[in-house]
């Protein structure tokens, strides 16, 4: 999210800002406690959390894919994990999906039962 922070340089108060990538360079701001426009930017510091889990560069692991064949709940964990990798939203049937299988659903009766995907994506 857009969120800036910034330092009033009259009361030296500290605030954050919401503005959209088009209104920052547009929009004024002010302080929200003196109203002030003679302000500082704040850079935050950016931290990005990998953790143990599985991503998209040790994908070609096999024994990783192997446990994961095994076991539909790690399965799923890893699904739902690589959907916010990747931040895309795949839509609802693939929510569905990755719920069923962190539920220990096995995968096969899962893609059995869901609707066979249109011929022709045209129509």
């Amino acid at each position: 999210m857009p969120y800036y922070d910034f330092r009033c340089n009259n009361c030296h108060k500290r605030f954050e800002v919401f503005l959209t990538y088009a209104e920052f360079d547009q929009k004024k701001v002010s302080c929200p406690h003196c109203s002030s426009e003679s302000l500082t930017r704040l850079i935050r510091r950016v931290r990005i959390s990998r953790g143990s889990s599985v991503s998209l560069e040790n994908l070609d692991d096999d024994q990783i894919l192997e446990d994961l064949e095994q076991d539909p709940r790690k399965l799923g964990q890893m699904m739902r994990e690589l959907s916010h990798e990747t931040g895309e939203d795949l839509g609802p049937e693939f929510n569905e999906v990755v719920e069923r299988l962190e539920h220990g659903e096995n995968p096969e009766e899962i893609a059995d039962s869901l609707p066979d995907e249109p011929d022709d994506i045209d129509d």
